[in-house]
C-alpha cells in the first residue's frame, strides 16, 4: 500500500542546498496538495554564514508515480505574503569573508572558521557576529538599500525613513514573520534606509520553485546564470559546465509571473521529482535589475499533476492570463470573427488552433538564456528553430525575467503539438474561457 498522502504540509527547510541528498518531507499523491510557509530568500540567508546557498527553501516533496523523464505540473493556488516588512537593495561583497563565492563559501575573517555559527548583536552592517570569536562576519553589505513596509490586504507598500527602519529592526523576527524552523537572520537587522517614502504596488510570486536537481547544489544556483559560478569554483559544489547543464532544473527563475493562478511544468530528474519552493517576493519588475527584490515570508498552496513521458530540461510556464504578452493572448470573440472574415476575403482555408506556452531559458548572459529557451522550445515541440523565432516575433514575445540570464519565451503553439505533449488540457484550463 502506498504511503502517499492527499495533502502534505512542509514547515522544514533544506539549509541552502537542493538535490538528492536532502531528505524528503513526504510523498504526495498525483493530483494532491502541498501546503507550506516559506521564509525569505536572498538577503536573510546571504547574511547568515552557515548557509551554503542564497535561499532557504522547503525540504522536497516527492510525487507518487513521477519517474525520471516525466514532468510535473504545479498549479499555484495560493501565494500570499505574511511579512509585515522587509529590506533589500543592491549588494556589495565584503572581501576576506568568503572563498570564491560569498553565497556558498562564507568564512570568518578573524578566526578562519568556515560557515561559522553566528548571532545578531544590535543593528547595522556589523550586526552579524561570529559565535566563535565575535568578529563581524557577514559577507554582504548594501551599496544602496531600503526598508519597506507591506500592506498585504491592499497590495501596496512603502519605503521608510532611517528612524522607522531602526524601530522595525528592534523586532526584526516578528516583522519578518520568520517561520519557527527558519535558520536565517533577518535582513531587517541591518536597517539600511537609503530610499524613504517610495510607494509601490505588491504582486507576490515565488522566485525559486520547481523540482530537485539530480546532484546537490546551492539552491540559489539552480539556474544557468547563478549556476555558472559553480563552474571551476574553489569549493565542494564545483561543477563542469556539462555537469551543470545535466543536473540543474532551473528552479531559481525570479520570474514575476510565477504567481498565484499560474501553472508551472517542471522536469523530473530524480525519482519522485522532489518539489521544493521558496524565495517569495512581494513585488519585482521584469529583470530584477537591482539584483534583489523584496524577499518575504509567505504561505503557499500547490496542486500537482504528473505528465507522463514529457521529458524537459527546464520549466514550461502557463502564465496567468493577465501576464501573457499582448501578441500571445487568445483572441476575443470579436477578434475571432474578424480573423474569419479576413481568411474568407483572401481564400485562406485554415486557421490554426493553438494556445500560448512559455519556455524558461537560462544562461550566463541574456543572449545565452534566449538561445537556451529557444532551443528548448524547438526540442520539446518539434517545431523548427527558425519557426520558433517567427512565432515568438509575431504571436508572442521574449521577456527578461532576471539579469544576468533568465528569460521567458512565449508563443502560440499548435494544439496538436500540445496534445502530443500531454498538456493541452492544462492550456485549455488556463485559457479556454477567455
Amino acid at each position: 500500500m502506498s504511503d502517499a498522502k492527499s495533502v502534505i504540509e512542509v514547515y522544514e527547510y533544506s539549509g541552502g542546498i537542493v538535490g538528492p541528498s536532502i531528505a524528503p518531507a513526504g510523498m504526495v499523491r498525483d493530483g494532491g496538495t502541498i501546503r507550506t510557509g516559506t521564509p525569505p530568500g536572498c538577503w536573510g540567508p546571504m547574511i547568515t554564514p552557515k548557509f551554503q546557498g542564497g535561499h532557504e527553501v522547503t525540504r522536497p516533496v516527492m510525487v507518487e508515480g513521477a519517474e525520471i523523464g516525466d514532468a510535473i505540473a504545479i498549479r499555484l493556488k495560493k501565494v500570499q505574503v505574511t511579512s509585515l516588512a522587509t529590506s533589500s537593495g543592491v549588494m556589495e561583497f565584503v572581501e576576506g569573508r568568503y572563498l570564491g563565492d560569498p553565497f556558498v563559501a562564507k568564512l570568518c575573517p578573524a578566526c578562519g572558521t568556515t560557515a561559522p555559527a553566528s548571532r545578531v548583536e544590535g543593528i547595522g552592517d556589523d550586526a552579524v557576529r561570529c559565535d566563535s570569536c565575535g568578529a563581524a562576519v557577514s559577507a554582504f553589505r548594501f551599496s544602496s538599500g531600503y526598508v519597506i513596509v507591506l500592506d498585504r490586504e491592499n497590495n501596496v507598500s512603502l519605503t521608510v525613513s532611517k528612524d522607522i527602519a531602526d524601530k522595525i529592526a528592534g523586532d526584526a523576527q516578528v516583522n519578518a514573520a520568520l517561520p519557527g524552523q527558519s535558520g536565517q537572520h533577518s535582513i531587517l537587522s541591518l536597517a539600511r534606509a537609503d530610499i524613504s517614502g517610495l510607494a509601490a504596488r505588491m504582486r507576490p510570486f515565488l522566485g525559486n520553485i520547481g523540482t530537485s536537481p539530480s546532484r546537490d547544489l546551492p539552491d540559489s544556483h539552480n539556474a544557468g546564470d547563478f549556476g555558472s559560478f559553480l563552474v571551476g569554483a574553489p569549493h565542494d559544489y564545483a561543477m563542469t559546465r556539462e555537469e551543470l547543464e545535466q543536473h540543474k532544473t532551473d528552479g531559481h527563475m525570479d520570474t514575476n509571473s510565477v504567481r498565484e493562478g499560474a501553472i508551472l511544468i517542471c522536469p523530473v530528474k530524480i525519482p519522485g521529482g522532489g518539489i521544493y519552493m521558496g524565495d517569495m517576493h512581494a513585488q519585482q519588475g521584469n529583470g530584477e535589475i537591482a539584483g534583489h527584490a523584496t524577499d518575504v515570508s509567505g504561505e503557499v498552496e500547490l496542486e500537482v499533476e504528473v505528465i507522463k513521458g514529457l521529458t524537459l530540461d527546464g520549466p514550461i510556464l502557463l502564465q496567468h492570463p493577465d501576464d501573457l504578452p499582448l501578441l500571445a493572448r487568445p483572441f476575443s470573440g470579436g477578434e475571432r470573427a474578424s480573423i474569419d472574415a479576413l481568411a474568407a476575403r483572401y481564400g485562406q482555408a485554415t486557421i490554426e488552433d493553438n494556445g500560448p506556452i512559455t519556455f524558461i531559458g537560462s544562461g550566463p548572459t541574456l543572449n545565452d538564456a534566449t538561445d537556451n529557451g529557444l532551443a528548448r522550445a524547438a526540442a520539446v515541440t518539434g517545431l523548427p528553430y527558425d519557426e520558433i523565432l517567427n512565432r515568438a516575433t509575431i504571436a508572442g514575445s521574449v521577456e527578461i525575467s532576471r539579469l544576468p540570464g533568465v528569460v521567458r519565451i512565449t508563443f502560440q503553439c499548435p494544439m496538436p503539438i500540445l496534445k502530443r505533449l500531454g498538456i493541452a488540457h492544462l492550456v485549455d484550463q488556463q485559457y479556454g474561457g477567455m
